[in-house]
């Protein structure tokens, strides 16, 4: 097996695009933190200003989902709290 052979294969696995995979999920790995470190900010900022991070929080995760789950969602809920007298 020649040297070039060897830099580029260990064990049966390409070290190259194995060090390529794993340099890539190391910077956005690391644009993640920095972007959940900007989103913590924002809250932080509207908490400031009055607002409920708790809500928000929700309110956010309600936009994410599409139409029908929502809906799904929403009468579970009711139903769920016409069952344990809430409301």
């Amino acid at each position: 097996m020649s040297d070039a052979a060897t830099s580029q294969d260990v064990g049966g696995i390409a070290a190259d695009r194995l060090r390529s995979f794993v340099e890539r999920i190391e910077r956005l790995e690391e644009e993640k933190k920095g972007i959940q470190d900007d989103i913590k900010d924002i809250y932080a900022e509207a908490k400031g200003t009055g607002f409920d991070t708790k809500v928000m929080r929700q309110i956010i995760r309600i936009r994410a989902m599409e139409k029908e789950d929502r809906q799904e969602m929403d009468s579970l809920l009711e139903l769920y709290k016409a069952a344990l007298g809430i409301e």
